[in-house]
């Protein structure tokens, strides 16, 4: 695939004690990877590296003098191991319960160190990607000098942890498992007024409602496009956020964290609910004033970070359109 990179990382022991090879894949965009401050992008549950250009998931905010400029930056995107975008049957994890999402940070920091990258300018993500943005930052709490969380949170709560055993269970033991899946996660990332004002129960010309069109549309095309096997390990991911499990509270935990924190909400978001983040945030700032917070306003639940992209781009700008001597002395880090 053109522009994918690998890392080879042997006899990786993940955090339920089971050793395994992993080929960690990559992309870079913008420019090179010793020129300027570094993006890492965290891709979300069906995403992969691949954030700009031909099918690229984020090119409505990056790109040349987009509100991630490719013309002052390096974006640097990691491929969640076993989601499946380089078409290689034997870069699949079948194990994929081996797995947690801190798992996924500590192969994404031994990826970066075999880079020779130990400074990022931001690291960012949505849902899953911001999951494991938290994640790796509380790996390395200095790495990065702002992570930004997107529609996600530094825990799985009770309510995501269901649903992604339900699930589970739907691509285990059903005869259609990633189009089912699908298609019940999709009522998961959107809401019911949402849904009303896409579709007004409206029907096709056969007669089958157009909000049921539209979930076999996308059970169908993620049944076409992705594997099994990648659907099953993304999930296991998604349900594994804590950055507390074998740590102290999550006040120790991000006390320790030196970069700045930005967290992007959604306010009609059922699948990482905002007040969880409010309220992490009104904890945080008790004890770190380089804490901050932005409410997407939308209908359209957890998938507004990949719809409400004004909203967003207005969020993020003042992140990265630095001053001029912030961006030289980050560059002096990476060439000196």
């Amino acid at each position: 695939m053109e522009n994918l990179h690998y890392i080879n990382i042997p006899k990786y022991t993940t955090s339920t004690g089971k050793t395994t090879s992993i080929n960690l894949s990559y992309q870079t965009f913008g420019k090179n990877l010793n020129e300027a401050p570094i993006i890492m992008i965290n891709h979300a549950l069906t995403g992969n590296s691949n954030v700009i250009g031909e099918k690229g998931w984020w090119n409505d905010l990056i790109g040349k003098n987009k509100c991630l400029d490719t013309d002052t930056y390096c974006i640097l995107a990691f491929n969640i191991p076993g989601n499946g975008f380089d078409n290689i049957g034997e870069h699949l994890l079948d194990n994929y319960k081996d797995f947690t999402a801190r798992d996924i940070a500590q192969l994404f920091a031994i990826g970066l160190q075999k880079l020779g990258i130990d400074k990022l300018f931001a690291i960012i993500g949505g849902s899953v990607g911001g999951g494991i943005a938290w994640e790796l930052a509380a790996l390395k709490p200095n790495l990065a000098e702002n992570i930004i969380p997107i529609a996600t949170d530094w825990k799985s709560t009770d309510w995501l942890i269901a649903n992604c055993h339900i699930q589970d269970a739907i691509l285990n033991h059903s005869s259609q498992p990633l189009s089912d899946a699908r298609m019940h996660a999709m009522t998961l990332y959107r809401t019911p007024d949402s849904l009303k004002d896409k579709f007004n129960r409206t029907k096709t010309e056969s007669g089958l409602y157009n909000i049921e069109s539209w979930l076999n549309y996308h059970g169908d095309n993620l049944n076409n496009r992705f594997h099994l096997s990648a659907y099953k390990m993304m999930n296991q991911i998604l349900r594994t956020i804590d950055i507390t499990e074998g740590r102290d509270s999550f006040l120790d935990v991000a006390l320790k964290i030196s970069a700045n924190i930005h967290i992007v909400t959604i306010n009609s978001d059922l699948f990482f609910k905002p007040e969880e983040n409010w309220n992490s945030y009104v904890e945080l700032k008790s004890i770190k004033d380089n804490v901050y917070i932005s409410e997407i306003k939308s209908i359209h639940g957890h998938d507004a970070f990949l719809i409400e992209f004004d909203q967003l781009s207005r969020f993020l700008k003042p992140i990265f359109k630095p001053k001029v001597n912030t961006i030289s002395n980050t560059l002096r880090q990476f060439v000196a």
